[in-house]
């Protein structure tokens, strides 16, 4: 997850607190968030580049710039770092949308994918111009993806009558530009029915937040057959013991009981559930916390302890056919390369280990 501007140290060191009050501080008037930080972001992508990580997710709210020229910029700087845009249908008519698509993949070489959310908040919406309620706003996305795939398959001119979008003889000259595919990857985000059933339709990977391996099996199993991957979404705490990173993880939790931004997401499945969370219900699994989720909301479910126990994990859910993982971390650049140096050689240690055995 690229970070918040403002949440980056380059010059001093962060506990992981003090790095995670920029997320948690980001929708705040007084937030450095808004506003561009291409020097701490640069650091970032850098180190995650060196890290082995393959792509990096780009928010899409108010409070921050906006994830497209974010991605543009850092893609002209990197080499390799791909980038995924999240973005809202019904702000933007989907043959302009597809044509913005196609001209950041030629700029950055094709390293751009998409994450498309209905929205999670009314407020929010409302201050987009989007008035429509939760499953309306699936159907219009089910319409303006089908637009876009329709473009990106390029088989003539584009023609479409829904209810929410209507394209006559639509044309674009310029083309998804990369070097091994025609369109974008398509993340939908959501636990609802209607985003499980967007993912179906239009697109290439559901992005759940994580849960246990067991919970998922079936949920990862029924998008499988389908012929789309899995991709959870996680924070990682990892230190040289299990205690250590318990010590680190229960150090966020906030001193005000009563802080929490749940609140802002009143609009979302997924944060329904985050605010079911029992306080007595915090451990999962022996990885697993969901201390934070009551407080900031499901995306701070969190997989915690040493690399070796954190490297297992990963592989547990490899196991039951999840593909990838959208991973933030407290201080952010620290764990990302604690994650690269630690805990995906592990992985990668095992993965060849058990294709040996199967050959």
């Amino acid at each position: 997850m690229l970070p918040k501007s403002g949440e980056v140290a380059l010059d001093k060191l962060q506990t992981p607190k003090q790095a995670a009050r920029f997320r948690i501080e980001s929708t705040s008037s007084s937030s450095p968030a808004a506003r561009p930080e291409m020097e701490g972001w640069l650091h970032f992508a850098r180190h995650a580049e060196d890290a082995g990580i393959e792509s990096v997710l780009v928010a899409l709210n108010r409070y921050e710039p906006d994830p497209f020229m974010i991605s543009c910029a850092l893609g002209r700087a990197t080499k390799r770092l791909k980038f995924i845009a999240a973005y809202r249908s019904g702000l933007m008519q989907p043959t302009m949308f597809v044509q913005q698509v196609n001209t950041l993949s030629g700029l950055i070489q094709g390293r751009v994918d998409l994450n498309i959310v209905a929205g999670s908040s009314t407020l929010e919406q409302h201050s987009y111009g989007d008035f429509l309620a939760h499953d309306e706003r699936y159907a219009r996305a089910e319409e303006f993806l089908a637009v876009c795939n329709a473009f990106w398959r390029g088989n003539g001119e584009v023609d479409f009558a829904g209810k929410h979008y209507r394209v006559e003889r639509g044309k674009l000259n310029t083309p998804f530009l990369a070097p091994d595919r025609k369109a974008p990857e398509i993340y939908v985000s959501g636990h609802s029915e209607a985003s499980e059933q967007l993912a179906y339709s239009q697109g290439t990977c559901w992005l759940r937040v994580a849960d246990t391996p067991e919970k998922l099996q079936p949920i990862v199993a029924r998008a499988q057959a389908q012929g789309i991957r899995v991709c959870l979404r996680l924070g990682l705490i990892c230190r040289p013991t299990r205690a250590e990173a318990v010590s680190a993880a229960e150090a966020l939790l906030p001193e005000d009981k009563q802080e929490s931004t749940t609140a802002l997401k009143d609009d979302s499945q997924m944060f329904k559930e985050g605010k079911a969370v029992r306080n007595d219900a915090h451990w999962l699994n022996r990885s697993l916390w969901a201390g934070l989720v009551p407080h900031y909301g499901p995306v701070w479910t969190t997989l915690l302890g040493s690399p070796q126990e954190v490297a297992a994990a990963f592989l547990a859910y490899k196991e039951i056919g999840v593909s990838e993982f959208i991973i933030s971390g407290w201080p952010e650049v620290d764990e990302l390369d604690t994650f690269g140096r630690e805990v995906l050689p592990l992985i990668r240690r095992e993965e060849t280990q058990a294709a040996m055995n199967c050959a």
